[in-house]
Order: C-alpha cells, then sequence, then structure tokens
C-alpha cells in the first residue's frame, strides 16, 4: 500500500518528544512522495513542520485506530512500533488501573504503588484452569499455564520475573508461588505449601533492603524450583541465590537502608530475650543510620520481626538456632561501631576498653585480645619467613568491614541452606516449575562490579530470550504451512565472548587478580590494549583511564574500575577467621567448617615453599563463581518451558498510577519487549481466524462474495489486494504491520456513509415529531398556568391564616416553657443546699469513728508484741537449761568410752583365740546362707502356689455366686467348671507345704543355736539387730496385709448389699405381678359367675320372656355396662402385666451385667489365706451337687460357645478384609455381609424380604422405571415393607430395613453413580417421596387430614419414626446438593462460550483484533458451545426431573440459574474484552431467551429471575449512556444487585468495539465511586461460585392407595407377599 494513502489529511503520527518520549499529532495535509517535510498539528492546536531526512526518507510512525488503544496483548495492535506499545500501556494503566499487559509470550507487570484488590483467592479460583487467551492478563494465567504445560507435555517450566529494582519483581514471584501453593497443595498432611511460602519473609528479611528506587528492594538473585510429584502435588523446594550484595552490610547510600533483619532486631530490643544482644536503637549503630532513614513508611519493623520468627519455626528452625543467628547479626552490629584510633601514618589501634568490641567478642565468644590484634595487623608469609604487618586506619576499617561482610554472607548461606533442607522431600521429584527473581538491566552515575555481574546475567538471559521468541515464530508459521523467511534479530552473542570468552573482560580480571602487585589501573589498562579498537562493543571514556565501555543490548554502560580487584578477589583476613575458629560457638563454628582448604594433591615441598600461591590457585574468584552458576542457570532455563513476566518501574517517586514515559521507555528497551515487538513485526504480526475475519469485515463484503466455505469467502475478499501484504494459513490469515489498521479505516468509512443515510432518515422524522409535540405542549401549558394562578391564590389566603394561629400557639408555648424552666431551677438549687449540709454531717461521723477504729487497733497490736517478746524470752531461758544437760550428759558418754577402750587394751593377747572363733563363725554363716537360699526357693515355690491358690479362690466365688442365682450361670463359660475338683486338694497341700517350712525354718534356727553361744558377742550383737529389723517387716507387712484383706472383705459387703437390694427389688416386682395376676384371675372368676347366673335366670324362666332381661332391658343395660368396665379393667390391667414383666426383664439384664463386670475383682489374691481353712470341705460338696445339678446345662453352653467364638472369628475375618479395600468397596462389602448375617438369622416375612431387596431395588435403572413403571415405587416398596414390620411391633426388623434403606441410597448416589444426573434424581426424588410416606402414613394430624378412610387404617401404630424422619430429610438434602453439583458440572463448560463468547448476530456487532493470545473458541476442533446448548441441557434437565415424579416446588428451587449468572458476571469482570456495548446486548439477549424457557416450563415465579439480576444489570451498565452526573446517578439506581467493586471494575474495561463508542471517564468512575461510597456490601469483587442454597421439602399427599401397588415380576421380588 502506498505511504500517500496511509498518510493522507487527518492521519495521526507519533512525533520524538525529549520529554513525553512521543507526542501525537494529526497531518493537516496530504503526503505526496518527494515531500521535505509534513505539515502536522499537535493536540494543543500548535502547527509545525515535521522535517525528513532526504537519506533516509524515513516517516514518524503512525498511530493506531483508537478501537485498538488498550489491548490486552501489544501484539494485537496493527502498527507496532515503540510510540505503540507506550501508549497502549499508558493507557492500561493511568486510565484503566490495569498493570498487567501480554506483549507476545511476555507479561507485562506494571509495579502500581498501590495495594489493589486481584490477588484473593477467588480470583485463583477463577483462573484455576482457564487457557491464558480467555482471562485478562495476570500473573495468575502466566501461573496456570506454566502448571497446565507442565502436566500436558510433561516437560519442567520456569517462570523468569525480571526488572529492575523497585519493579515489583519480588512481588510477581511471591504471588506465582502463591498461586502455585494454592492451586496444587501438597500430597502430605506436611503442608508443604505453607512452607515454601514461608521462605519468602525470611529471605527478604535478610536479602532485602530499601533503596532509592524501592522499599523492598531485592539485593540478591534467586531461583526457586518447586517440586511435584506425579499428580502434580507440591512436595518441595530448592532455592539458589546469586551474587548476594555483601557492601551493603557496612555502607548505605543517602535514603538506603540495610537489610530489613538488622532494622526488625533493633526494634524488637525490648524483649526479655533480645536483652543480652545489648542493641538499642537503629540510630545507634553505625550498619544502621547511614543512610538516614531507619524507617520504612507503614511498615512496623517489631511485627515484621514476628513474622520472620514465625516464618523460622515453620521451617523447623527452632528458639535456639534462632537465637544464635540474632546473636550474630546483633554482633555485627557492634562489629560496625568498632572505632579504630590511628597510631602512625602506617599503624593503627584499638582502644582496651572498647564496649562495642567487647560486647562482640562476648557474643561471638572470642578472646578480646585476638580480635583487637588481628583487626590491626595482617600476617604476611614469603617463602622462607612470616612477618606481622601493622594496617594503617584506613586498611583496618576495611578489614573491619570485610570481616562483617564475610561473616553475613555465611549466614545467608547457612540459612538458605537450612532452608533449602526444610523444604526437601523424601519422595522423588517428578518435575519441577522454577521461579526466577533476579535483578534487571542497570545503569547508573556510578557503575562498579555489582553493575557488570548483573548486566552480564541479563546478556545471558536476552540470548535465552530472543532464541526462544525467534524459534516460536517459527513453529507458528510451520504449523500454518506458511513459507518461513529468516527473520534478523538482535543476536548479542558478541557482546557475551567479550565478558565470558578466552581473555575476555573476566578471565582479564581473574588473571590481574593473581598478580602480586595487580590493580585497577594495570587491569584498565589491559582492557584498553586488548579490545580497543578491535572490539566495537568496547571503548574507552574521553576523560578518564580509570573507566571503560560496553555497548549492551540495552544501552551503553560505563564501568568504573576502582574496586573491580578487591570485590573480585572477596579477600578476609586468614588471622581473623581463625580466631573466630576458636570460639566455643557452635553456629559459629559451623558457618566457618566449610571454609576451602588448599589441595591435598600437593607434595610437602610445595606446601612449605609456595603455601600462598596454593590457597591463592584453590579459590575462586566471585567473578568466576557467578558465571559458573550462571552457566548452571542456563543449562536448567534451557531444559524447562521458559514464560516471561517483565517488571517495569513507572516513574521514581513512587507514585501510584503516575507512568513516567522516559523511564518506561528505558526498561522496554532493557527488558527485551520492544525486541519482542520487533521481531513480530518483521513478519505477520496480525492473525486472524477465518471465522472472525468474517465476523469483523463482512460490511465489506458484497452478497455475492459470501459463500458457505467461510476461507475461499476471505479469499475472494483479499485477493484485489497485494499478496505480500498477507498470508493464507491452515485456519488463520496473517496480515503485515499496518494492514489490521487498513481494514478497519475501509471499515469505518463504509459504516460512516451508512450512518449518514439513517442518520438523515432520522433527523427528518425527529423534526416533524418534535414540532407536533411542541404545538401540543403550548395547549397544555396554557391551561395549566392559568389553573396554577388561581391555586396560588387560594393557598396564600389559607397560609395567611394559618400563620396568625402558629403566632398565637408559639408565644403561649415560649412563655410557658420560661416559668417551668425558673420553678425547676429553684427547686434543684434547694435540692443542692440540702445534699450539702447532709454530706457535712455524715464526713464528720464518718471521721470520728475511723479514729476510734485506729486507736482500738493500735493498742492491741501493743498488747500481742510485749506478749511475743515475754514468750520468746521463756523459750531461750529453756534452751539454755536443756543445753546445760545435754552437756552433762556427752561428758558421762565420753568416760563410758574411755574405759571401753581400756578393756579393749587388756584383751589383746587373745588375737588368735578370735580368729579360730571367726573361722567357726565363717562356716556357720555359710551353712546359715545355704538355708536361707533353700528357705528363699521355697518361698518362691510357696508364693507361686499362694498365686494359684488365690486365682482358684476367685474363680470359685465367681462361681458361687453363678450357682446361687438360676439366672446367672447361663452367662459364664463352661471351662470355669473344669478347675473346681481339684482346688481343695492343691489347698490342702500348700497349706501342709508351708507348715513343712515352718518346720525346716525353726529346725535351722534350733541347730544353729549351739553355736551361737561361742560366738563373739559384737557378732551376735549384729545378728540380733538384723532379726530385729526383719520382724518389723514382717509385722509391717502383716499389717499392710490385713488392711488389704479388710478392704476386699468391705466390697464383698457392698457387693452383697447391693446383690441383696436387686434381689428384693425383683421380689417387690414379681410380688407386684403376681397381685395383678391374681386380680386378673378373680376378675375373670367374677365374670364367669356373672355369665353362669344369667344363664340361670334365662333357664327357670324359659315361658316368661317378658321377665327376662332382653336387650334394651334395665337389668341387661345395667349388666352390659359391669361387662364394659370389667372388660375395661381387664384390658388396663393386662397392659400393666405386659409393662411389668419388661421392666423385670431389664432389671434382670441390668443385674446380670453388673455382676458380670464386678465378679472378675470381687477377691483379691491376699483374701486366699483367709478364705481357705473355712471354704475347703464347703466348696467341695456344694460344687459336687450343682455340678450334677447343671451338667446337661453345661454342655449346652459349651456348643453355644462354639458358635458364638466361629462367628467372631468370621466377623474379624470379614473385618481384616475389608480394611485392606478402598472407602467405597468397604461400605458395599459391608452392606452385603449385613444382608447375608440377617438371612442366616432367618428374619421371616417382610423384614427377610427387605434386605434382599438391597441387590434388586438399588440396581435398577432410573430410565426404564421412569417408563414402564409407577413413579416412586421403589419408595412404596420400601414403606409397604416398613408397614409389615410395624405391624409386627418387630423394631429389629425396623431398624435393620431403615439403616440398610439409608446406606444404600448413600453408596449408589455417593459411591457407584453420583455423577449421573438420572440416578440422582431418581433417588432423590424416591427419598423425598419415602420421606412424605412416613409423614403421611405417621397418624399426626397435620399429615392425615387429607387421607382417605382406607389410608388412614394403614397408619403406623408401633413405633414413632419421628427421628427417622429428620435422617432422612438430612438425606434427602445431600441427594439435592449432589443434583446441584452435577448441574454445576454439566453446564460449567457451556456458560462462558454460550453466554459471553458465541455472537448471535454475526456481521453486526463484530469482535476485535487479537493478538498472539487466542481464545480457547477460536481453537479448531473444540466443541462450540451457544445458549441454544445451555437449553438444551436445561430441557434434558428438567424433563428427567419430570419423568421421576420430583416435587414441583423441588424443581424450582433447583432451577435457579445461580451458576450461570455467577461464572457469566466473574468472566465479564476479568475480561476486558467482554466489556463493551455490543457484548452487552449480546447478554442482554440471552438473559432473555433464559427468560423465555422459564416461562415456557411453567416456572416464571421460581426465582431464577431474581438470581440473574446481577447479570442483567451488568448488561445494562454496558450499554446506558455514561457521561453526566444524572447518568451516574440513574446508573447508581439502576445496579442495586451490584457491588461498587464490580460497577467501577465494568466501568473501568468498558472498551469500544467500534469507532462511535467512547471510552468511559476517570471522572465520572469517581463520580460513580463518590455516590456509592456509604453503601454497605460485600467487599469481594466475584461472586462465589460455590455458593450453597438452602432447600425445603414441603409435604406432598399421595392419594395412591397402597393396597392398588402391584409389584412388577421384572423386578425379581417374588420373595415378597401381600399380606
Amino acid at each position: 500500500m502506498a505511504a500517500s494513502e496511509l498518510y493522507s489529511k487527518y492521519a495521526r503520527v507519533w512525533l520524538p518528544d525529549a520529554v513525553e518520549a512521543w507526542k501525537p499529532a494529526e497531518l493537516t495535509k496530504d503526503y505526496t512522495p518527494g515531500d521535505r517535510a509534513l505539515c502536522l498539528q499537535l493536540e494543543d492546536g500548535t502547527n509545525l513542520e515535521h522535517k525528513i531526512d532526504p537519506q533516509t526518507n524515513s516517516l514518524p510512525p503512525l498511530r493506531n485506530p483508537d478501537i485498538l488503544v488498550g489491548e490486552n496483548d501489544l501484539t494485537a495492535l496493527s502498527y507496532l512500533h515503540e510510540p505503540a506499545v507506550l501508549h497502549n500501556l499508558k493507557v492500561r494503566f493511568v486510565e484503566s488501573k490495569i498493570i498487567y499487559t501480554y506483549c507476545g509470550i511476555v507479561l507485562v507487570a506494571i509495579n502500581p504503588y498501590e495495594s489493589i484488590p486481584i490477588y484473593d483467592h477467588d480470583i485463583i479460583n477463577a483462573y484455576s484452569g482457564q487457557n491464558m487467551g480467555d482471562m485478562d492478563p495476570h500473573i495468575f494465567a502466566v501461573a496456570e499455564e506454566a502448571y497446565k504445560q507442565m502436566a500436558r507435555d510433561q516437560r519442567n517450566q520456569s517462570i523468569i520475573v525480571s526488572g529492575e529494582s523497585g519493579a515489583g519483581k519480588t512481588v510477581s514471584a511471591k504471588y506465582a508461588m502463591r498461586y502455585f501453593a494454592t492451586v496444587s497443595g501438597s500430597s502430605s498432611e506436611a503442608n508443604v505449601e505453607e512452607r515454601v511460602l514461608a521462605s519468602s519473609p525470611i529471605m527478604e528479611a535478610i536479602g532485602n533492603a530499601k533503596t532509592t528506587r524501592n522499599d523492598n528492594s531485592s539485593r540478591f538473585g534467586k531461583y526457586i524450583e518447586i517440586g511435584f510429584d506425579k499428580n502434580y502435588h507440591i512436595i518441595g523446594a530448592n532455592m539458589r541465590t546469586y551474587l548476594l550484595e555483601k557492601s551493603r552490610v557496612v555502607f548505605q547510600a543517602t535514603e538506603e537502608r540495610n537489610y530489613h533483619i538488622f532494622y526488625q532486631l533493633c526494634a524488637s530490643s525490648h524483649l526479655p530475650e533480645f536483652k543480652p544482644l545489648q542493641l538499642g536503637n537503629a540510630d545507634d549503630f553505625h550498619c544502621t543510620n547511614q543512610g538516614g532513614s531507619p524507617v520504612i513508611q507503614g511498615v512496623d519493623d517489631a511485627k515484621e520481626m514476628c513474622s520472620t520468627r514465625k516464618a523460622f519455626s515453620l521451617l523447623g528452625i527452632n528458639e535456639t538456632y534462632q537465637m544464635d543467628l540474632f546473636q550474630i547479626l546483633a554482633a555485627l552490629l557492634h562489629l560496625g561501631n568498632v572505632e579504630v584510633e590511628e597510631r602512625s601514618a602506617d599503624s593503627s589501634t584499638i582502644l582496651p576498653d572498647n564496649s562495642h568490641l567487647t560486647v562482640f567478642c562476648e557474643l561471638m565468644g572470642v578472646a578480646y585480645q585476638d580480635m583487637s590484634h588481628w583487626l590491626c595487623h595482617r600476617k604476611l608469609k614469603t617463602a622462607t619467613e612470616t612477618y606481622v604487618k601493622p594496617l594503617s586506619k584506613v586498611h583496618a576499617v576495611n578489614a573491619r568491614d570485610a570481616l562483617a561482610k564475610h561473616i553475613y554472607a555465611k549466614l545467608f548461606s547457612w540459612i538458605v541452606d537450612h532452608i533449602n533442607e526444610a523444604l526437601r522431600s523424601a519422595v522423588k521429584q517428578h518435575s519441577f516449575i522454577g521461579v526466577l527473581d533476579i535483578y534487571g538491566f542497570e545503569t547508573f552515575h556510578i557503575n562498579s562490579f555489582e553493575q557488570f555481574c548483573i548486566n552480564y546475567a541479563n546478556e545471558k538471559l536476552q540470548q535465552q530470550f530472543n532464541m526462544h521468541v525467534f524459534k516460536l515464530e517459527q513453529e507458528e508459521y510451520m504449523k500454518e504451512e506458511i513459507p518461513w523467511t529468516l527473520i534478523d534479530f538482535y543476536d548479542n552473542h558478541p557482546c557475551i565472548n567479550l565478558i565470558e570468552a578466552k581473555m575476555g573482560v573476566l578471565d582479564l580480571l581473574d588473571e590481574e587478580c593473581k598478580m602480586p602487585k595487580g590493580s585497577d589501573d594495570t587491569w584498565a589498562q589491559k582492557l584498553y590494549n586488548t579490545f580497543l579498537k578491535k572490539s566495537d562493543l568496547f571503548d574507552k571514556p574521553r576523560m578518564s583511564n580509570k573507566a571503560f565501555i560496553i555497548l549492551h543490548f540495552a544501552d551503553k554502560v560505563e564501568y568504573q574500575c576502582e574496586g573491580f580487584l578487591e570485590k573480585n578477589k572477596d579477600t578476609v583476613n586468614e588471622e581473623q577467621i581463625i580466631v573466630l575458629k576458636l570460639s566455643k560457638f557452635d553456629l559459629l563454628l559451623e558457618l566457618f567448617s566449610d571454609e576451602e582448604k588448599p589441595a591435598g594433591s600437593l607434595t610437602s615441598r610445595s606446601k612449605m615453599t609456595r603455601p600462598v600461591q596454593a590457597q591463592r590457585d584453590h579459590k575462586k574468584t566471585v567473578g568466576t563463581q557467578f558465571r559458573n552458576s550462571l552457566h548452571l542457570l542456563m543449562e536448567t532455563l534451557n531444559g524447562t518451558t521458559p514464560h516471561y513476566v517483565r517488571c517495569i518501574k513507572p516513574n521514581d517517586l513512587k507514585s501510584p498510577f503516575m507512568m513516567d514515559p522516559m523511564r518506561a521507555v528505558q526498561q522496554l528497551r532493557a527488558c527485551g519487549v520492544l525486541e519482542t515487538i520487533r521481531i513480530s513485526a518483521a513478519g505477520f504480526p496480525s492473525r486472524w481466524t477465518y471465522q472472525e475475519f468474517f465476523n469483523r469485515y463482512r460490511v465489506l463484503m458484497k452478497l455475492k462474495d459470501i459463500l458457505s466455505d467461510r476461507k475461499q469467502t476471505c479469499r475472494n475478499v483479499l485477493e484485489k489486494w497485494d499478496q505480500d501484504k498477507y498470508q493464507f494459513g491452515k485456519s488463520k490469515i496473517f496480515f503485515r504491520a499496518g494492514q489490521v489498521a487498513y481494514l478497519e479505516k475501509l471499515r469505518s468509512d463504509k459504516l460512516k456513509k451508512a450512518c449518514v443515510r439513517i442518520q438523515k432518515t432520522i433527523r427528518c422524522w425527529l423534526t416533524r415529531k418534535r414540532y407536533l409535540r411542541m404545538r401540543q405542549a403550548a395547549i397544555t401549558i396554557q391551561k395549566n398556568t392559568r389553573g396554577y394562578q388561581a391555586r396560588c391564590l387560594v393557598a396564600f389566603l389559607r397560609r395567611t391564616r394559618a400563620a396568625v394561629i402558629i403566632q398565637k400557639n408559639q408565644r403561649m408555648l415560649v412563655a410557658r416553657r420560661r416559668y417551668q424552666q425558673q420553678r425547676s431551677a429553684s427547686i434543684t438549687m434547694q435540692r443542692l443546699l440540702r445534699a450539702y449540709q447532709a454530706r457535712q454531717t455524715y464526713h464528720k461521723l464518718l471521721y470520728e469513728h475511723k479514729v476510734l477504729t485506729i486507736q482500738r487497733w493500735v493498742r492491741g497490736w501493743l498488747a500481742r508484741r510485749r506478749c511475743r517478746r515475754s514468750l520468746r524470752a521463756v523459750v531461750y531461758l529453756q534452751s539454755c537449761v536443756r543445753r546445760m544437760a545435754a552437756r552433762r550428759e556427752l561428758r558421762k558418754l565420753r568416760v563410758e568410752a574411755r574405759s571401753v577402750e581400756h578393756f579393749k587394751k587388756l584383751n589383746v593377747g587373745m588375737e588368735n583365740k578370735i580368729m579360730q572363733l571367726q573361722r567357726k563363725v565363717d562356716e556357720q554363716v555359710r551353712n546359715g546362707t545355704f538355708c536361707m537360699d533353700v528357705g528363699t526357693s521355697c518361698m518362691d515355690v510357696v508364693t507361686s502356689y499362694m498365686d494359684v491358690v488365690t486365682s482358684r479362690v476367685d474363680v470359685v466365688t465367681s462361681r458361687v455366686d453363678v450357682v446361687t442365682s438360676p439366672q446367672g450361670f447361663h452367662h459364664h463359660s463352661p471351662k470355669t467348671t473344669t478347675g473346681f475338683f481339684p482346688l481343695p486338694l492343691e489347698l490342702a497341700q500348700s497349706y501342709f507345704f508351708k507348715d513343712e517350712l515352718k518346720q525346716m525354718f525353726s529346725g535351722v534356727v534350733v541347730q544353729d543355736a549351739p553355736h551361737q553361744d561361742a560366738v563373739d558377742m559384737s557378732v551376735l550383737l549384729k545378728l540380733q539387730r538384723r532379726v530385729t529389723e526383719l520382724e518389723q517387716d514382717k509385722q509391717t507387712l502383716q499389717r499392710h496385709l490385713d488392711k488389704r484383706e479388710e478392704a476386699q472383705q468391705d466390697q464383698v459387703k457392698n457387693a452383697e448389699k447391693q446383690r441383696t437390694a436387686g434381689r428384693a427389688e425383683l421380689d417387690l416386682e414379681a410380688l407386684k405381678r403376681q397381685e395383678l395376676e391374681s386380680e386378673n384371675k378373680r376378675l375373670k372368676t367374677n365374670l364367669a359367675e356373672l355369665r353362669q347366673s344369667l344363664a340361670t335366670v334365662a333357664n327357670t324362666n324359659p315361658g316368661t320372656s317378658t321377665s327376662s332381661p332382653g336387650p334394651g332391658s334395665a337389668p341387661y343395660n345395667v349388666l352390659l355396662e359391669q361387662l364394659n368396665s370389667s372388660n375395661e379393667e381387664l384390658e388396663v390391667r393386662k397392659e400393666e402385666v405386659l409393662l411389668l414383666r419388661s421392666h423385670m426383664v431389664r432389671q434382670e439384664v441390668l443385674k446380670h451385667n453388673k455382676v458380670g463386670g464386678s465378679s472378675p475383682k470381687r477377691y483379691p489374691n491376699s483374701l486366699c489365706s483367709a478364705l481357705v481353712p473355712g471354704l475347703k470341705y464347703l466348696l467341695v460338696s456344694q460344687l459336687q451337687v450343682q455340678d450334677r445339678r447343671h451338667e446337661e446345662e453345661v454342655e449346652e453352653l459349651r456348643e453355644e460357645v462354639l458358635r458364638v467364638r466361629e462367628e467372631n472369628r468370621q466377623q474379624q475375618q470379614f473385618l481384616s478384609q475389608s480394611l485392606l479395600l478402598p472407602q467405597e468397596a468397604r461400605i458395599e462389602a459391608s452392606l452385603h455381609h449385613e444382608i447375608t448375617r440377617l438371612t442366616s438369622d432367618n428374619l421371616v416375612g417382610t423384614s427377610q424380604g427387605c434386605v434382599q431387596q438391597g441387590t434388586t431395588l438399588w440396581n435398577l435403572k432410573p430410565r426404564g422405571v421412569a417408563v414402564n413403571f409407577l413413579p416412586g415405587l421403589p419408595a412404596y416398596i420400601l414403606f409397604m415393607c416398613l408397614r409389615h414390620a410395624d405391624y409386627s411391633n418387630d423394631d429389629q426388623r425396623v431398624s435393620v430395613l431403615l439403616n440398610s434403606t439409608i446406606n444404600s441410597i448413600k453408596g449408589v448416589i455417593k459411591v457407584k453413580r453420583g455423577d449421573d444426573f438420572e440416578t440422582v434424581s431418581f433417588w432423590l426424588a424416591n427419598t423425598c417421596r419415602f420421606l412424605h410416606c412416613l409423614k403421611q402414613y405417621s397418624g399426626e394430624e397435620a399429615f392425615v387430614k387429607n387421607n382417605t378412610p382406607r389410608q388412614n387404617e394403614h397408619c403406623l401404630c408401633n413405633f414413632d419414626l419421628s427421628e427417622y424422619r429428620q435422617v432422612f430429610s438430612d438425606l434427602a438434602i445431600q441427594n439435592y446438593q449432589q443434583l446441584v453439583r452435577c448441574m454445576e458440572e454439566a453446564l460449567q463448560p457451556m456458560i462462558v462460550p454460550g453466554m459471553l463468547e458465541h455472537e448471535n448476530f454475526q456481521g453486526v456487532l463484530g469482535s476485535k483484533p487479537t493478538g498472539l493470545r487466542k481464545r480457547t473458541s477460536s481453537c479448531p476442533g473444540e466443541a462450540v458451545y451457544t445458549v441454544d446448548s445451555i437449553l438444551q441441557q436445561l430441557s434434558l434437565f428438567h424433563a428427567t426431573l419430570i419423568q421421576h415424579d420430583v416435587d414441583p416446588e423441588l424443581i424450582k428451587q433447583v432451577c435457579q440459574f445461580y451458576i450461570i449468572c455467577s461464572v457469566t458476571l466473574n468472566n465479564l469482570l476479568l475480561r476486558k474484552d467482554m466489556c463493551s456495548w455490543s457484548k452487552g446486548l449480546q447478554i442482554r439477549y440471552n438473559v432473555w431467551q433464559l427468560e423465555e424457557w422459564l416461562e415456557e416450563k411453567g416456572l416464571p415465579d421460581c426465582g431464577a429471575k431474581e438470581m440473574l439480576e446481577p447479570l442483567i444489570q451488568a448488561a445494562q451498565l454496558l450499554q446506558v449512556k455514561k457521561k453526566t452526573e444524572e447518568d451516574a446517578q440513574a446508573l447508581c439506581t439502576m445496579c442495586s444487585a451490584l457491588t461498587t467493586l464490580q460497577i467501577v471494575k465494568v466501568l473501568t474495561l468498558y472498551t469500544p468495539v467500534i469507532e462511535f463508542e467512547e471510552r468511559v471517564s476517570i471522572s465520572f468512575i469517581r463520580t460513580i465511586q463518590a455516590l456509592l461510597k456509604g453503601r454497605v456490601e460485600s467487599p469481594l469483587l466475584l461472586m462465589d461460585t460455590k455458593k450453597i442454597f438452602s432447600v425445603t421439602f414441603p409435604f406432598t399427599h399421595s392419594p395412591l392407595a397402597l393396597e392398588t401397588i402391584q409389584i412388577p415380576s421384572s423386578l425379581n421380588l417374588g420373595f415378597l407377599t401381600r399380606v
């Protein structure tokens, strides 16, 4: 297309501007080739001429049509260039308050500097499962795309978030991880997603700081790999960090801060656990006060410290480790305050009493002298000697700062390692999604080593980005079979080689670091010699010899060489590290445990001669480490599918929603967005499907051009143009840049012509109509004016009269009020005066009373003090006297002791005799030891026998209780009788053995007695003391034994009392029953006698019929009344007998339960010795008699026990097998097992048949039942079975029937076919019918009033099932909710395509051009849903409900349309392309069709229209006029069902589809917000799609008689018989 066609009059272009980057202008004259200038007019009306370069002949870029401005995807713009991209971003960000925009595969995110509500859980749920082009641009859309591609393509993904400081990289990465944690969840109960999110506050605390550009700037790069298992649940994560800015620990620029953790520590210094750290205000430390801005507005460092500690705890770092971390950080703060004094020009020192160094050494556990010495000295090693060199003050301060930076770097790495350890999972990782949060391209006034590494990393990332974009573009062309021509794009590989290649900048830097006398100046000269004039990308500043320039892909950057070598070497004094390693602080030793050591392969000679060189060779420089980690990162990214997020900082003032164009353009160039645009513009950037092109540009076609084949139709239209401007693909048409704008111009021109013709006709009609209206209005005005004048006169007269009356009453009211005020004031003054006098009197009396009280207490205190003094004096006198007596006694004892010593001296010569006696004593002791061993073993045997006897006594005691009660014998196992006969023999043997042991011990004592006479007196005394102790122990044990036996006897007595009371109660009940039975017999006897007397009278007078008492006579009536009263009394007695019998049965059961539960613990072991002698013969005789009496019953009990054991074994086997089954199979197996068990119990009649129905009724096919059988037939069959069980008065059958019915319905709904709408509706209808039957035949008057007499005869008579009615009501609610879920799952995929995306008026409404992000509906091969599809599905649901005879009221509650309204409105609020006038018309038409469907089905009053009200109002909001304040007021009145957030969101997203529409102004939106400010409403933007509504089941009477129901033979219910 010729330039003269595009650059015609009124064409709009962009002109370069020094302030705004680009400014718009409009041509005032057509351009013709050869012109040297363009005549333009700016927006402010200024005219100017734009000179055209004669060499390049380049014209200014054209502006896009207004309808393309504000697009979601920048690639949808017809003209793709820098000003178009900048303007589109500015319109979306400033005017529409939208921060996210697509640019092909890149998501551009602009920092709003304001909290916006677009990250809530409802937004996450809205984006979950959606395709990337279906919703508005969002970080959640990128995260969802990565998650879906990982699951679909089985390939790892990565999200690369880049941008300069303050652009919002960290926040974007955080929200991406939050999305993964919310959507995927964890596969275990360890809450891995919470721990992944907990790492963010920790890393922000130790790695983020306030800068001039950002209050929370990340001063390091990180790559987080979020691991997933085979089910794509989060199982763990791993973090890698890059290039921490260590210099910030010791230096901050103005208006900047150190890392957040230091300020958090200072803010929490008042806590008790931080007192030992000796911290204070942040202004007191050199490391935190250099920036002069210690506080961030809106941030509470103390609260942030709590969040950090909570995150540490969540990640498994306990309180001890946390305090150790804080201790090291506090030590660094104190180290920064250490002052170095200058001793001379080349030496320095630290004062001995430096308080901060003292605290540092205490916290780090190092010696003060060593640390202060090596902070000011350095050790130099040569080949033969070692020197200690003092450092100057500058070098000492640098050494101090280097130590602080080194410690912080080690601590940072330690925290990262522990976070990775906490996030590591034992489950094997199946795939991962990596989130890279890395610094963007940086250029400052002074750029150093950090900026060089950052820009080097961005060069690598830009290279990978270009290759990926190029690859995607090539794949798109090949898929559409369009000829591929090589697109030239910028390749930054030369710049990367300049930095990292052999003998590149990094290699030269490492080589210079190895030189003994290397410096920044010599390195700069090497750079000049190597690259200057040899590389186009390297240059030297004109006025400097210590800087160099590199031409990066984004911009030229000048780097200052000063500090490069020092930062690259990252040296620290080794002696300082050695001092730290000598610390006793465990964490500090752990930090330095991985210090690199010289390589072990060196020989001893090489170690001695060149140790320094070995260490230098072994340690890698910072540049080399960064290059290696960057290569590893690129390998990881190349092995994944990347997704790009480019963060833009809109301004440097941190003002919300304000954009600085120059700063934005600079970042767009640096982040690769414009490169993406350039690559797209080089080919065919605009892409349309054939159907979209036909819908949009149908107005350009003639009727003869329209064919059934859309592809051929589009070809016929485009063939008249240049073939090079477009290409036909398999499913799309590809256009060159600018062609869409030209098509829009043609479309607009044709629509303008049509509009002019329509306007001409309409204006004529409106003018005539206005004239007729004005004439009629003039006549009406005259008539009304005259009437108005008359009414005004009458009103004036009435007002005059009313004014006089009002004045009179008002004056009276004023006078009366004045009088009442004066009277009230005088009364008040009198009251106050009298109250004052009364208070004065009261205070005086109170004062006197208090004085008396004080005097009384003081006198009492003085008396008590005198008494205490006297008492102490007496006690002291007594203690003195007793002390004198004690001393006298002590002297006597000393005299006796001296006499004993004298006696010992006299017997020195008898040593030999004593030794002989000692040997004899030893022999006797050995003999005694042997006897004691024998006695001990015998006592063990006795103890074991005593235990056996005790157990036998317990058994005997329990058996005695059983024998004495005639019913209790049947409750015990027959095995206990086998031990009755051996018991007396064992008791006798045990007592005999006990007597033998006593004799043996007594013999031992007698045998030892003669020998003990010869034993030494001292030995004899010891033995006597030992015997005395043993006797005391024996007595103590005997007392304990007696106490236990008494306690057990008390328990036995209490049990006997309880048993006696129970027996007495039973006897009383038996007497009552006997009395009632005797009374019953007496009444029967009287009745018989009465009848006999009547018969006698009849026999005696056979001929006299007049005297016989016939019916109706007085004697006959008297006898009949007596007979009736006797019968009534007889019935009452029968009921009393039945009640008493049931009560006795319950009492006996409770009695046996109590006896059985307490019998095992009735007699303890200690009772054995007391009962055995007396019960020995008695028990034998009683048990023999009892055994003969109950021998036959024992055999029967044995058989019963065997049967019960077999059933128990089978039950345990079934339980063990069912535990291995899943939940659904376990329920079904339990049901079948219960059916089998009940069948084996021979439940007769209806109960048996109702259990067998579990295999028949529950497997019915709903469609067959609805067509062939009576609606609700299963419910009627179940109720008839229940009625028979009620008639039989069998509560077990009723319980089994109802419970099995409930479990079976739950099993069918939840386990088998819960996702089938027909099945769920079928059992919902039957559950409701069964519930209605329970009510209809319950006998309650509220439900039986419409019953026939025959139906009332079928009412339940023996059981009250009201509780089961509530259970079945809950079951019906569960079925209803499952039915609604089935409907929602079926309708969900149809709602958005049918209600929003499908165009019912094709060719009239049209659609806007789209970019690379295509909607799912435009993809070939997918099902296309329309509103007719929704109506068909709804009709199918309605027909199914009608077939199954669901209650009409319940059908109304099902058809609520809430899901349609909520899903449609939520998508409308999240899709900018759907907010237009034409889309509102389409939504209104679709809603009208839903309303028509309701009318057709007879559901106009079901409440569905009210549910659709928010959607209707949103559609009206898109169509109404939105300009003036009156429009705003009308709009607020109309949109009562929408919240303020929803109204503002729709107005903000409103986008014109045609050029005749206008955008909503910002002032109008602000007016709406002011008018709706006081409205009370929900703070959420989206509607809750999971909302659950309450449901009611109104009672529906059934006229069907139960006796008329026939059971079809096809149901195989032959075991059921009608009774």
